[in-house]
């Protein structure tokens, strides 16, 4: 179960998802190691996508940095990112 269906005190569903996207958007921001190509930064953006379809996803392979604006709860896409196959950490500031 996801920290924001922790949050909301029952298991996933579509109600709980629909809730969680009735949020306003964050930005987040991402150190993603593991990326070594395009083909990972489109996994990455596919991954993140899959918890909030309308996220504006950008991927930099070079600095292992993605940012986006979702809403999507930081920990919720850490740990798709870590079941993608990425080890996936928040940045601050």
């Amino acid at each position: 179960m996801g920290a924001w269906e922790e949050s909301l005190g029952r298991e996933p569903g579509k109600r709980a998802w629909k809730e969680a996207m009735d949020q306003d958007p964050i930005a987040l921001t991402m150190r993603v190691e593991g990326m070594t190509c395009q083909g990972c930064a489109e996994a990455v953006r596919r991954t993140i996508r899959r918890l909030d379809p309308q996220a504006e996803v950008a991927v930099d392979v070079e600095a292992g940095r993605v940012t986006a604006t979702t809403r999507a709860q930081s920990l919720d896409v850490a740990q798709a990112l870590t079941k993608a196959g990425y080890t996936a950490t928040a940045m601050t500031g």
